[in-house]
Parts: C-alpha cells; sequence; structure tokens
C-alpha cells in the first residue's frame, strides 16, 4: 500500500527510523549465546498450545498459520507463509484479514549526569531474586558477573539503569514469571512463588511475600488503592488446582485476605483461570465458568451458576466497566455479549453474535471493541458496539493483523495487552514476520476505516504499549545491535518522537533476547521482563530497566 504523506513541520524522526542497517541475522531477536552472560538463549520448552477444539474465545488460525505461543526451540516465531483471505460473513459485513501467527506477545525524564547501571546478582533457589546489587565501575572489570551494560552507548541514545538476574531451581517444564506492576517508585514482579518489590531508579529490594504454593494467575490490573489479587495453587503437586485467591497491597508490600474459588457446579474445573479488576471487583473466569468477588473482602458477588437464561463463559472487567460472554444451549451453541453490572452482575443490553460466531478477544470496554469469528468458515470480523450494545461500525483494513491476546490452554477472554485504544481509535499491529518490518495501523471506531500506519523500519517489530490523550506510546523491539525505543505518535497520525533511545552495544544483545516479554513504559523509564523462566539452577536475566 501506498503510505499517507507525512505532515508538515513534525518533530525530528527517531535515530535510524527507517534507515536502519541491514536486517538481522538469522535467529533475529534472540542472540546466539556470547560471552555477555545476561543475553542466554530463550526458553526451549514452548507455551502451552491452544486446544484443538474451541472454547469460548478460542478458535485455532487459518491453515499454514502457526499458532499462538508455538515458536520453534531457540528461535523467533515462524512467519505465515501466505497471507489467507478472510471472508467476513454478511452478518457482519467489512473485510479484515486477520493473521493470527508470527505473533509477539508483549503482554506496558530526569537531569543529572549519567549513573552506572547494575547488574544485580542470582536469587537462591526458592526463586525469590536476591536483594544483592554489585554496582559496575564503567569498565565492565567490576563485582563478578557485572558488565558495563552502557558499554557502546551512542550519542544521543539513553541509559539502561539496570538488570536484574534470577536464580531458580524449579520444575522441569520451567516456572511463571508473568507478574509485572509499577506502582509510583516501586516496580513489582512475580516469581514462581514469591512477589518481589525493587526500587524503579536502583533495583533495590524493597519487600517480598511468599506464597505457600505457586503463582498461577495475574492481572496487571489494580485498585485505585494499588491493591490486586493473585491467584496461587492448593499444593505443589501436578493434580495441584488453581483456585486460591489472595489480595496483595502492592504498595504496602503487605496480603490481606486469601480465599478459595468455590465450585459453581460439578463441570467447574479450575483451568488457568483469567482475572480482571474493576472499581472493588475482581472477576475470576476458568474454562467456560466465571465469577465475581469483592477485592476489599473476598466475599462473593455473583456468579455464572445463578445467571438468567445463557451462561456467561466470561466476566470481562477494566476501567470501571464489565461484561459478560456468554453461550446459549440451543441447538447451535451460539454466544451472545452483554453488559454486566459489577456489583449485581446484572444486564441492560444484549448483542447476539451470528451463528457458530465466538469471542476471539475483546480489544476495549469504552468504547466495546470485539474481534468475533466462526471457526468452521475461517471467517473473522471486528466490531464495534456503541453503548447500547447495538453494532456502529466493522473495522476494516488491509493487511495481516496480529490479533490473538492470550497464551495457553483454556484461557478465558481478557482486554487485549497487545492493541490499544484511546477515544475514537484502534491501534493493531500487523503480523512480525521474520527480517521484515511490521507496522502499526490506527483505525477509526466511527467508520471501521484505516486512518494511517506506521512501519517499524527494515526488519524491526512494533507495538502498541498504551494510548491515552490523543497519543499512542509504541515499542520498537531491539535487535542484536540496535537497542528498543519507546515512540510516541499523534492520533491523527504523523512522524514518531522517540521518548526513549536504549543503547547499543553491550545492552542490546540482552534486550533483543527477552523471550515474550512483559513490557511497559511509566514516567520516562522502560521495563522489559520475563514471563516464563526456565529455572535449571543457574542464572537468568529476568527484569531490565531503561531511562534518561
Amino acid at each position: 500500500m501506498t503510505e499517507p504523506p507525512q505532515p508538515p513541520n513534525q518533530p525530528p524522526t527517531p535515530s535510524g527510523y527507517g534507515h536502519l542497517p541491514g536486517p538481522p541475522q538469522p535467529g533475529y531477536g534472540y542472540p546466539q549465546q556470547g560471552e555477555n552472560p545476561y543475553a542466554q538463549q530463550p526458553p526451549t520448552q514452548p507455551m502451552q498450545p491452544m486446544p484443538p477444539m474451541p472454547q469460548q474465545g478460542h478458535f485455532p488460525p487459518p491453515p499454514g498459520m502457526p499458532t499462538v505461543g508455538m515458536h520453534q526451540a531457540g528461535g523467533a516465531p515462524q512467519p505465515p507463509k501466505k497471507k489467507t483471505a478472510v471472508v467476513i460473513a454478511a452478518a457482519v459485513a467489512g473485510v479484515l484479514v486477520l493473521g493470527t501467527g508470527g505473533y509477539f506477545a508483549f503482554f506496558g525524564s530526569g537531569g543529572g549526569g549519567p549513573k552506572e547501571p547494575v547488574a544485580q546478582s542470582s536469587a537462591p533457589a526458592d526463586g525469590k531474586p536476591s536483594a544483592d546489587v554489585d554496582k559496575g565501575d564503567g569498565s565492565g572489570t567490576g563485582a563478578k558477573d557485572t558488565e558495563d551494560l552502557n558499554a557502546g552507548r551512542k550519542q544521543g541514545e539513553d541509559k539502561t539503569l539496570w538488570l536484574k538476574m534470577a536464580k531458580v531451581d524449579g520444575p522441569g517444564l520451567g516456572v511463571d514469571s508473568a507478574g509485572q506492576w509499577i506502582v509510583g517508585d516501586t516496580v513489582v514482579k512475580s516469581v514462581w512463588k514469591n512477589l518481589t518489590a525493587y526500587g524503579v531508579t536502583d533495583g533495590k529490594e524493597k519487600w517480598t511475600l511468599a506464597f505457600p504454593a505457586p503463582i498461577c494467575s495475574v492481572t496487571k490490573q489494580t485498585t485505585a488503592e494499588a491493591k490486586t489479587v493473585v491467584m496461587f495453587k492448593d499444593g505443589d503437586g501436578d493434580s495441584a488446582t488453581c483456585n486460591q485467591m489472595k489480595q496483595v497491597d502492592l504498595k504496602a508490600g503487605k496480603e490481606g485476605w486469601t480465599k478459595e474459588v468455590p465450585k459453581e457446579g460439578l463441570f467447574d474445573i479450575m483451568t488457568s483461570p483469567s482475572l480482571g479488576i474493576t472499581g472493588d471487583t475482581v472477576a475470576v473466569s476458568r474454562s467456560g465458568t466465571a465469577s465475581a468477588f469483592k477485592v476489599s473482602t473476598g466475599d462473593k458477588l455473583f456468579g455464572s451458576a445463578t445467571a438468567e437464561g445463557c451462561k456467561p463463559d466470561s466476566y470481562v472487567a477494566d476501567k470501571g466497566k464489565m461484561i459478560a460472554i456468554s453461550t446459549c444451549y440451543d441447538d447451535a451453541l451460539s454466544s451472545e455479549v452483554s453488559d454486566a453490572d459489577p456489583t449485581t452482575g446484572k444486564k441492560t443490553w444484549t448483542f447476539k453474535l451470528p451463528a457458530k460466531y465466538k469471542v476471539g478477544a475483546v480489544y476495549s470496554l469504552d468504547p466495546l471493541v470485539l474481534d468475533i469469528g466462526n471457526q468452521d468458515k475461517k471467517e473473522r470480523a471486528i466490531v464495534v458496539l456503541g453503548p447500547d450494545g447495538k453494532q456502529r461500525a466493522t473495522v476494516s483494513g488491509e493487511g495481516s493483523f496480529a490479533t490473538e491476546c492470550t497464551n495457553g490452554l483454556f484461557r478465558s477472554v481478557e482486554v487485549c495487552s497487545t492493541t490499544a485504544v484511546d477515544g475514537n481509535t484502534l491501534y493493531m499491529p500487523t503480523v512480525a514476520e521474520s527480517r521484515k518490518a511490521n507496522e502499526i495501523v490506527a483505525f477509526d471506531l466511527g467508520t471501521g476505516k484505516v486512518k494511517w500506519r506506521t512501519p517499524a523500519g527494515d526488519g524491526r517489530t512494533i507495538t502498541p504499549l498504551s494510548a491515552a490523550n490523543g497519543q499512542l506510546i509504541a515499542y520498537r523491539k531491539a535487535t542484536d545491535d540496535q537497542g528498543g525505543e519507546v515512540l510516541s505518535i499523534p492520533a491523527a497520525g504523523g512522524t514518531p518522537t522517540a521518548l526513549l533511545r536504549n543503547p547499543s552495544g553491550t545492552s542490546a544483545p540482552i534486550e533483543s533476547s527477552f523471550f515474550t516479554p512483559i513490557v511497559d513504559y511509566a514516567d520516562g523509564r522502560l521495563f522489559v521482563s520475563q514471563s516464563r523462566l526456565l529455572a535449571k539452577g543457574t542464572a537468568e536475566k529476568l527484569l531490565m530497566v531503561f531511562g534518561k
């Protein structure tokens, strides 16, 4: 497609934007093991595959497209061999080619002179990263395992502030480290059976909470008081169930109540539950059953077993809103979406999906933007609903888009963290193909049409992080020899402005080798962390922080 002309009088283009060195070497994004002790290979054990038969919110991608989470060991996700056209049913008119493979899951200025980065030392075998801090001397010859992470930094590049390593001796398939929250001057990270908080400026440990069993489900969402709910298993064995809830005050580093999620019928199987928080309500959705509880007390508010009519499979909550995604037990097992009061679960409107369609992803609750599809016919569409639940637009555009937002078996639908919505604009990344630049496409939710496209640059990958106040914040992933960048793009389009340019040299191969990272940008700092660790008893990179 021809790119739209750039508006005049735009700020300077980010360093190297669109004019970068040639494509990276094979294995892009995951550099080979070298002298750098922090740039280890990605896990060879892939994340759990999607189920062969569709559950609520999950259906396999079109033929020839790899499933989300299925990566070849030691390499980047494999690109689709060809783009598969998707014909949208007349009931949801409009065409959008939705590629579900080749997907990178990125489940988010101060003055003064340069400060030396800190290479954090290893953690004991209980999974708790060490609180010890080894400060480099800028020459790479400091304390053991300490390296100058800003060596090779070029003019105009910002700094690596610190790197946290973890040494965990865990089970054979590795351990989850999916939680990451930035609360004021603290970043909190989950690793296996612990939550640990670090100072954002220096990485020094502030507090740790130990859980009796592995943490198995988290949500990035918190209450206004920085409280969240974390789920953990009821034991350490293979038969342990993910059914324990614990309230955590992320600001104070204190745990609150602990309660077990009560079963709602014989077929309530606590497999890979998903969490969502809005106000004082936390929704727990799992394998076709969903419940809601008070964050403040843990008391149950409502559940799908007592719902009237179609049974909610998932309650999706975010930013003051909640919806129910339900299955209707008629001959066609049809689906519907309705609003849900966060306190009572009551609904005021219902949107019936076309026959055989399911909800695959939720991009926003305000406005409500749904990715729906028919597995049998390989048809998919993105629809926009108004406050009354009536369809107001269907998104359409050219390209192959990365639309799957969850990994793991039987995961319930959550608000997608790899797209962004602000006001009347939806931002989506296209599929990242090996050694080819992808792009972010902005859609007008009023008309469903493309507003603009921003390419990542040669061989690079760009993904939305957040959108607010008329600006999109995006992350351009690092390569082995080029640091990543945090970019700001106006909602109206235009040349991106670089808010942060991460250093090349020593840091770039470490940053680029994070496997399915969790990425957040807050208060001028970029946080990149692992979502899973091999846990073989050797030091692994866990969390890397960049800033001015």
